[in-house]
C-alpha cells in the first residue's frame, strides 16, 4: 500500500489520514483534541511532501522530512509546535510501516525538536482564596448559575482536575459522603480524586438549591448544567474562571492555572510527588516534577533550619 498517492483530494489519501485517526483513538486511546492535531499535522506533512515532488507516500524520504520541519522553523512556529508535529510524524510513519503501508520509516532518524520548559504560573493561596470565596459571596442567594459557577471553581481547585474533566463528570460520579470525585482523563483512564469540605459544601448546595432549577425533562447526568439544561460546555467553565479572577483582582488565569495551583499548594503543603501525580492523573511523573520548582523557596527555608552546614 505504499502507493498511497498524495495528491489533495484523493480519496485515498483522505482514507490513509481516516485510518490513523480510527488507530490513535480506538486502538491507542489518545484524546479526540489530540487526534484531530495528529490528523491534521500529518495532512500538512503530506501536502508538504506533495508540493517537493513526492507522489507517493513510498516518495516521502528523510530529506522530505527536514524540510518539512526546516519551512516550519523558518515560519517562526514555536518549538512546542515543532516537537508536537515531529512526534505526530514520527508515530504515523512507525504505524505506516508497521501495517505494510510503507516498507521504510523514513522518521525514525528525525530528530526531534525540544519544546522549551516553560513553568507554570501558579496564584498564591490567598490568591485563589479571594477568587473562590468570590464566588461563594456571589451565590449566597441561591441563584443557580451562581451556585454552578461557585461548586465549578471549588472543584476545579479542589480536585485538581481539568476542566474538560470536571464538564464530563456525571452526578453518580461525585461522592458526598466520602468527598470523591470520579473523572475520566486522558487515554480514557479513570481515576478517583478527594476534595475538601469547602468543595462538599458547595457541592451539597450545587445539587439540592442549583441544579434542579436548571434541569429539564431532557437534561443528560451531567454533574454541571448549562442554561438550558444540557451539559455545561467547557467554554462557559473557562469564562467563569476568568471572571472571578476579575471579580477578586487577581492576575487573568485559566481554568489550568487552578490546577497548577491545587499541585503546587499540595506539595508545598508536604504531599509526595507521587500522590501529586496519581491526583492530576499524569502519565509521567517528569510532567509533575514540573511543580517542585514552585516550592523550591520552602525547600530552602527547610534546609536553611535544619542543616548543620546551611
Amino acid at each position: 500500500m505504499s502507493d498511497v498517492p498524495l495528491l489533495p483530494g484523493d480519496p485515498a489519501r483522505a482514507r490513509l489520514l481516516a485510518d490513523l485517526a480510527e488507530h490513535l483513538g480506538a486502538e491507542r486511546g489518545l484524546a479526540r483534541h489530540t487526534v484531530r492535531a495528529y490528523r491534521a499535522d500529518v495532512d500538512h506533512l503530506l501536502s508538504h511532501a506533495f508540493r517537493r515532488g513526492s507522489a507517493t507516500l513510498a516518495d516521502v524520504d528523510l530529506a522530505v522530512l527536514r524540510s518539512w520541519l526546516a519551512a516550519m522553523a523558518a515560519a517562526h512556529l514555536s518549538r512546542g509546535t515543532l516537537a508536537r508535529r515531529t512526534a505526530a510524524a514520527r508515530t504515523f510513519f512507525a504505524w505506516a510501516q508497521r501495517t505494510g503501508r510503507v516498507a521504510v520509516d523514513p522518521a525514525a532518524r528525525l530528530a526531534s525538536a525540544r519544546p522549551r520548559v516553560t513553568l507554570p504560573t501558579v496564584l498564591p493561596a490567598a490568591q485563589v482564596a479571594a477568587l473562590v470565596d468570590g464566588a461563594r459571596d456571589r451565590a449566597a442567594g441561591d441563584d443557580p448559575l451562581a451556585l454552578r459557577d461557585w461548586v465549578a471553581l471549588e472543584l476545579l481547585y479542589g480536585t485538581g482536575v481539568r476542566v474538560g474533566e470536571l464538564c464530563a463528570a456525571d452526578v453518580d460520579d461525585a461522592d458526598l459522603v466520602g468527598r470523591l470525585l470520579r473523572v475520566v482523563g486522558k487515554g480514557d483512564k479513570e481515576r478517583v480524586v478527594p476534595f475538601g469540605r469547602p468543595a462538599a459544601v458547595a457541592l451539597e448546595r450545587w445539587l439540592s438549591r442549583g441544579r434542579p432549577h436548571l434541569a429539564v425533562a431532557g437534561s443528560p447526568p451531567a454533574l454541571l448544567l448549562g442554561t438550558r439544561g444540557g451539559r455545561v460546555d467547557q467554554r462557559r467553565i473557562r469564562a467563569v474562571v476568568h471572571a472571578a479572577a476579575a471579580g477578586a483582582a487577581v492576575p487573568d488565569v485559566a481554568p489550568h492555572a487552578l490546577r497548577h495551583a491545587a499541585a503546587t499548594h499540595l506539595l508545598e503543603g508536604g504531599s509526595d510527588l507521587r500522590s501529586v501525580q496519581e491526583v492530576l492523573g499524569h502519565a509521567s511523573l517528569a510532567t509533575t516534577q514540573r511543580y517542585t520548582h514552585v516550592s523550591a523557596e520552602r525547600l530552602r527555608a527547610a534546609y536553611r533550619l535544619a542543616h548543620p552546614r546551611a
